[in-house]
């Protein structure tokens, strides 16, 4: 039987406000465990809440964003459950009416295509605390520092049917909430996390089958190899006879291991219901339209605008313009420089270099000036490609502060003195003189690959300092006089 895969995805999105959603206590990473969990974050007795009004502006940024429908009237409400590291015993959040309503995110696949995924809906809530199960000597700990800080919950439709679109979708999501400025997108540290719905169904049947959700996934490998498995696993289980059971999954991505962490709740097992604390949020239009006016040029907007400005390929510009960071590096990069070249730099040499070294762009040792002083000593012939590359490593490195100090400081500078080469070509003729005659006496469409010999016993004799293009010429005309 062949099967069809469905996927669905809800993804959390940490919102980038320096204070919590319903408190003054602030959302910096990395404090010391339960130092930044006020009275309100606790719900102790006698504290009231306030909503952040900039939680809201970015909320409402990501669905101006995703081309959605925006709920004028929200409301707040508590969702009702026991957990250690929820300590009120609920979670304020949205229902009914959420903030942002339908909308849509299109996608580029790897084969060219595009596919538009839906948006059900994107509500506001409260994070959760965190809970801390090492170097308590077989105990856990709570950590309460997470707890309030402000999310927007992004449902999609089951719209998704492999993996691939599943990234693809959450990288095109993650591009637009960091160009919009409302998250920074930092997986490792919880930013993101996405829960992923999978159910599988024979090919052709149009009742969905039974669906599990797979958990807090931080990164997109580890979302892809998730999916994966659990599809893998879904299929043995229908094929052997079995049933699939709804419940909630984890997948540890170190060890690769998928494992059932608890039935599925549905939504009445919460109790939800208005918080009576907080009144509904009504959205004007002068606060949409000045939001609108604020809004960045978005991924797709700068995608275009990378190849009708700068002429770059569609795929070129889509990796560009999929990070915001990444967008701002090239555009830099390309400005007094080439475009083409800073592109091809920028989608090989940096981003090589710092995948290698686990770098963000950002702080990346050869900052975008850099890398455009680079480019332009080899449109003016100073450096040559390969030579460019010993320049790269050296700044990478920390020697020197530009492009010109490094090739002065290591003398190298491009060989262009056309006596010069000729010398050198000259004496790599003369002592192979055997190639030389097996070159003039091979039909002419054979000794376009046989100059190749001459032309890196040329290149290794300058130190690969001379100029390949005069290289090549002089060669030519050399050998076939």
């Amino acid at each position: 039987m062949q099967w069809e895969t469905v996927i669905g995805l809800e993804i959390h999105v940490q919102l980038a406000t320096k204070t919590k959603i319903f408190s003054g206590a602030s959302t910096a990473f990395g404090a010391e465990p339960n130092t930044q969990a006020c009275a309100v974050d606790l719900g102790l007795p006698g504290v009231l809440p306030v909503v952040n009004e900039e939680a809201i502006n970015m909320a409402l940024k990501f669905g101006l964003g995703v081309d959605a429908e925006i709920n004028r009237v929200n409301v707040f409400e508590r969702k009702n459950y026991f957990y250690p590291d929820l300590p009120k015993g609920y979670q304020t959040t949205q229902l009914d009416k959420p903030i942002v309503g339908a909308g849509h995110v299109d996608i580029t696949l790897k084969d060219g295509s595009t596919k538009s995924i839906r948006i059900h809906h994107a509500h506001l809530e409260e994070d959760a605390g965190k809970s801390l199960h090492e170097d308590y000597h077989g105990m856990s700990g709570i950590d309460l520092n997470r707890a309030g800080t402000p999310l927007i919950e992004i449902v999609t439709e089951p719209d998704l049917r492999n993996a691939e679109e599943a990234v693809a979708f959450a990288k095109k999501l993650h591009s637009i909430v960091t160009t919009l400025g409302i998250c920074d997108g930092n997986m490792s540290q919880g930013s993101m996390r996405f829960d992923v719905n999978v159910s599988v169904r024979p090919k052709g049947q149009e009742e969905f089958g039974t669906r599990t959700e797979t958990k807090n996934l931080n990164s997109f490998k580890f979302m892809e190899a998730a999916i994966l498995k659990e599809v893998e696993r879904q299929i043995d289980v229908l094929e052997d006879g079995g049933k699939i059971v709804q419940e909630t999954r984890l997948y540890n991505g170190d060890t690769g291991e998928a494992r059932s962490m608890r039935s599925k709740e549905e939504a009445n097992d919460y109790r939800y219901f208005p918080c009576p604390d907080l009144l509904p949020v009504v959205i004007e239009d002068s606060r949409l339209e000045k939001l609108r006016a604020d809004m960045p040029e978005m991924p797709d907007a700068k995608k275009a605008r990378f190849i009708s400005e700068f002429g770059l390929s569609d795929v070129d510009a889509d990796i560009l313009s999929g990070d915001q960071a990444t967008a701002d590096f090239f555009e830099a990069a390309a400005k007094g420089s080439d475009a083409r070249l800073a592109s091809n730099w920028v989608l090989g040499e940096v981003s090589r270099s710092l995948n290698t070294n686990e770098i963000a762009i950002a702080n990346s040792p050869v900052t975008a000036e850099m890398l455009a002083g680079l480019i332009v000593r080899i449109k003016d012939n100073t450096i040559s490609g390969n030579i460019a590359k010993k320049v790269f490593e050296a700044l990478w490195n920390g020697e020197g502060k530009d492009a010109d100090e490094v090739i002065e400081k290591k003398g190298l500078k491009q060989v262009t003195d056309t006596g010069a080469i000729e010398v050198m070509i000259d004496e790599v003729l003369a002592a192979n003189v055997q190639q030389v005659e097996n070159y003039r006496a091979a039909p002419p469409e054979k000794r376009g690959k046989m100059i190749g010999f001459f032309v890196g016993q040329a290149m290794k004799a300058s130190k690969g300092k001379a100029n390949p293009g005069m290289v090549n010429q002089i060669l030519k005309k050399k050998l076939d006089s």
